[in-house]
């Protein structure tokens, strides 16, 4: 198996993030900027591969059911972290979540269970990375309504791969809940041309999905959403008040009828997955590579960027790791469209009003 190497410095990295959130670069300097982004970010797919391994394992172990998957970060959401106003500060090489790889968990109490076994066990066992951070969304939920637990890592091996030393990765761990409520956002940001993954969009549509986050974290026993109805009655009728303005559920319907899927022949033993989701034509391209076209698939994946760049295509693009279709699909819901269990469970939400409090 043959894994990125990086080839530039911090500096030059650094540099090339500057670039590419700079007002007037010549393209001669954009085209430079995006060939070291694309080596930065494809150097992170052997550490990744190494988390993403000992995730699974563990997760495993915590909940049988667990879906865990990786994926590197896409350009577009790079360069938008790098302008947004709390990471202007920021560098690209400190960018901490270029790869990340996420587990799905059942319920709430299995993703603390995992959270602590995951960290504890691996202070005192086998897992000599640094740790660096832990975020905490479900104790104190994004203003956003996002909800998660988030373990930052720095790779550290004594070993060949040594060479990938520093960088940085990190782990989400998520509920099913969370998980629904997460990409049933960034469906309907699709369909809307909205960034309401970063909290930018229509108002009704940013306080719809606050207050069904509170909805869910009420499901499970949590922390709601700053600035939203503790009342359960109060905040059931601001959900359906929303719901009734936005057509919610039949607008999510319309849109998840319409996909086309252009899928190509699956190799026995596919391992990397691009989606290349059209959002203007409604289309959904996947191609697949096995674990030895690592180099290949992230080279598709820098091509495909470039040519929705250059054309100005209406396009969502990522490159995601899964052992098979099947947790491709749940993982990456919003990519096919499928929302079927978030309407679900909002559906019966609305049909069941809770009772009013004195």
């Amino acid at each position: 198996m043959i894994w990125t190497e990086i080839k530039y410095k911090k500096s030059e990295v650094d540099q090339a993030g500057d670039i590419l959130v700079s007002e007037n670069p010549s393209l001669t300097e954009i085209d430079r900027a995006i060939t070291i982004l694309d080596n930065w970010r494809s150097s992170h797919s052997f550490p990744l591969h190494v988390f993403k391994v000992r995730l699974k394992r563990v997760s495993k172990e915590v909940d049988p059911d667990a879906l865990v998957v990786q994926r590197l970060k896409r350009t577009p959401a790079i360069i938008r972290k790098l302008e947004r106003e709390q990471t202007k500060h920021m560098n690209l090489s400190q960018m901490q979540d270029i790869g990340g790889c996420r587990a799905v968990l059942s319920n709430v109490n299995l993703v603390r269970q995992l959270c602590e076994e995951y960290y504890e066990k691996g202070k005192h066992c086998d897992l000599k990375h640094e740790f660096k951070k832990k975020k905490d969304y479900i104790t104190n939920p994004k203003p956003d309504g996002y909800r998660s637990i988030h373990l930052i890592y720095k790779y550290d091996s004594d070993k060949k791969s040594k060479k990938y030393n520093g960088l940085l990765i990190e782990i989400q761990i998520r509920s099913k809940l969370q998980h629904l409520w997460a990409t049933a956002v960034e469906t309907v940001g699709h369909f809307t041309n909205q960034a309401l993954k970063s909290n930018e969009g229509d108002k009704d549509w940013i306080d719809f999905f606050k207050l069904i986050s509170s909805f869910f974290a009420n499901m499970e026993g949590t922390y709601i959403v700053p600035d939203t109805p503790e009342n359960e009655f109060e905040l059931y009728t601001k959900v359906k008040e929303l719901s009734k303005k936005l057509q919610v559920i039949q607008k999510i319907r319309s849109w998840s009828s319409l996909l086309k899927l252009l899928e190509d022949k699956k190799k026995f033993s596919a391992a990397f997955y691009l989606l290349d989701l059209n959002i203007d034509t409604k289309q959904l391209a996947i191609t697949s590579f096995e674990r030895n076209e690592e180099e290949a698939a992230n080279r598709a994946y820098s091509e495909a960027e470039k040519k929705t760049r250059d054309e100005k295509l209406n396009k969502d693009i990522v490159l995601v790791e899964a052992d098979t279709t099947k947790e491709l699909k749940k993982a990456y819901p919003n990519y096919f469209l499928n929302t079927n269990e978030f309407i679900f469970i909002l559906q019966k939400y609305l049909d069941n009003p809770p009772k009013p409090t004195l």
